[in-house]
């Protein structure tokens, strides 16, 4: 590996022009970045509005587990540094559908991952982070969600539109900053009020709502052997085990049941059974990580970044530095998220769909309402300000990446096919155009997000379900040179309807509310885990790239060197001699 870094350290990342009135001063910040704003800019672009809700909002409602999300980013940014990004910088590409251009030629998959990017950014992303932001807003204001949507949208797109990524990733250093002050000091808050580490764990396992402890469905009396109705405590241990020992399954469709909302047994566990419904321990170690090779390998916004470091030295040093800012989160998001659970047991998390609807909107839960609880109720006047700022910073940075990223594809990989001898300065205002659509269909998709019952994990199965195909296409056109377009479309194409079908029967389906049994249970395919269906997925397109290349003539020479690890193994080798 170390020809590879030797040659490609010395390739100059700085060479287009420097000024904002550039495609390469606007979109990849002039080349110019070093790696302290670098890493700040990737750790950002990742951690939105949507992972302080979200995350939080796991931890209420499941434990730890999802910090293997945060983990598993450390090892996949590994493979970007070191072996994806030095193809990618070899190669002289602004975008990832361009570098898939240059390695098979042809449009037609250049333009099928610009578009699937766009709706990834709509469907994960852009839409994700709003409802997140208004949620908060929503509880810490007052103000209704749409309103604050907008308010925060046009926040975003202004600052995109007038200042391109190298203002984008500047604010992206200042406001991790931001973020990562303000959550710590909510984090310690937390665990002074509960005691620390040892009472959080005591009390989380005892943080059952009153609503379940009634056990409106059951014959078990809530007057029955239960030591307290302190609502500070919710119950002990003792309690819980009673609870579950009462509990009539025959009685679930009625109501209110025992097990609604009642803490999961294994919610210390960062790896969970295989048959778990949260986390199963094959789904993060093989699912997952397909998803987070394609997110921090393969994703533009990610990748861009990179590209925008002054070279490769400065790159590869902001992604070790996004590396240890990612193992943060388990202390900043999703502990705190277990201390609401624990000073808040009766609304994030309640178990009567009415009660749920009353309190958050969402008839599935109110776990995602964890951390605007804690901000609300567990802090001063004026370090409430503080954390305000913090959702707002982290909403702004992660939305102006969006909007910075998706306007530089649409623009390079579409608009170009369209207007092949446009100016500069035409691709600048198209590219700020396609920001205020964007906005439009993100707003007009944040009902959909409303059906799911965490978000977290709304965003991570989106993911799963479109993102397999194109992990599988970047991997083979990396690491194996005979791969040719053909392959790689069919998997592609195969790939989406697969993915697309699964995605729309989650839809159709939707969360059901606690104790709820639903008439007709979904399709096995529908109730398989999301990360479960990520390593079928990813198996399919793998085998289908493979068949439909070796039944195919393989590409000319011109589309591998330069464009393949292995062709740039051996050009590295053979400058060197």
């Amino acid at each position: 590996m170390e020809p590879i870094i030797g040659y490609v350290d010395g390739a100059d990342l700085g060479s287009s022009l420097r000024n904002r009135g550039s495609v390469g001063g606007y979109f990849l910040a002039g080349r110019s970045m070093t790696w302290i704003p670098v890493g700040a800019s990737l750790f950002a672009s990742n951690i939105g509005s949507g992972h302080f809700v979200g995350l939080a909002g796991s931890g209420a409602a499941t434990g730890i587990a999802m910090s293997v999300f945060e983990f598993n980013a450390a090892f996949t940014l590994v493979l970007l540094g070191w072996l994806f990004l030095p193809v990618y910088v070899a190669s002289g590409i602004l975008t990832m559908p361009e570098y898939l251009r240059h390695r098979f030629g042809g449009q037609r998959i250049r333009v099928y991952l610009a578009v699937i990017a766009l709706l990834l950014y709509v469907f994960t992303k852009i839409s994700a982070d709003l409802y997140a932001g208004a949620v908060f807003i929503q509880q810490a204001m007052g103000i209704s969600i749409y309103p604050a949507a907008i308010i925060l949208l046009v926040i975003a797109a202004l600052f995109t539109i007038m200042g391109g990524l190298t203002a984008v990733i500047w604010t992206d250093f200042a406001q991790v900053v931001i973020m990562l002050c303000g959550a710590l000091y909510l984090s310690i808050r937390g665990f002074q009020v509960t005691g620390g580490f040892d009472n959080l764990v005591v009390n989380y396992f005892n943080a059952i709502p009153n609503t379940t402890r009634a056990y409106q469905s059951t014959s078990f009396k809530p007057t029955v052997n239960l030591s307290s109705y302190n609502p500070d405590l919710y119950g002990t241990a003792g309690d819980r085990s009673l609870v579950l020992a009462q509990a009539d399954p025959a009685n679930q469709g009625t109501g209110i049941y025992a097990e609604c909302m009642l803490p999961p047994s294994d919610a210390l566990n960062f790896f969970k059974s295989i048959q778990s419904t949260d986390l199963p321990w094959t789904g993060a170690m093989f699912g997952l990580t397909v998803n987070a090779t394609w997110y921090w390998c393969t994703d533009q916004v990610i990748v861009q970044r990179c590209l925008a470091a002054k070279n490769m030295i400065h790159a590869k040093a902001g992604i070790v530095l996004a590396m240890m800012i990612k193992l943060t989160p388990l202390w900043i998001m999703i502990m705190p998220g277990m201390v609401a659970r624990v000073l808040f047991a009766d609304t994030v998390g309640c178990g009567d769909a009415q009660l749920c609807a009353q309190i958050c909107g969402k008839v599935a839960g109110c776990t995602d309402i964890a951390y605007p609880s804690l901000v609300l109720n567990l802090l001063p006047s004026g370090a409430r300000g503080l954390m305000l700022s913090v959702m707002m910073a982290s909403l702004v940075s992660s939305l102006t990446s969006i909007f910075n990223s998706s306007s530089t594809i649409f623009t390079v990989d579409i608009w170009r096919l369209i207007r092949p001898r446009c100016k500069d300065s035409e691709l600048m205002i198209v590219g700020r155009i396609v920001v205020v659509i964007l906005v439009g269909i993100s707003l007009a998709w944040i009902p959909i997000v409303q059906l799911s019952d965490a978000l977290f994990d709304y965003i991570q199965s989106v993911t799963g379900y479109l993102a397999p195909p194109i992990c599988a296409t970047y991997v083979f056109a990396i690491f194996w040179p005979r791969c040719n377009e053909i392959g790689a479309f069919c998997a592609l194409i195969i790939g989406l309807l697969i993915g697309a079908t699964r995605f729309a029967w989650e839809i159709s389906y939707g969360a059901s509310p606690c104790g709820e049994v639903q008439a007709n249970p979904p399709h096995f395919l529908v109730q398989m885990h999301y990360l479960h269906f990520s390593i079928l997925l990813f198996g399919i397109s793998c085998v289908i790239i493979v068949v439909a290349t070796l039944l195919t003539p393989p590409l000319p020479p011109k589309y591998v060197s330069n464009l393949s690890l292995s062709a740039l193994v051996l050009f590295s080798h053979a400058s060197r001699r």
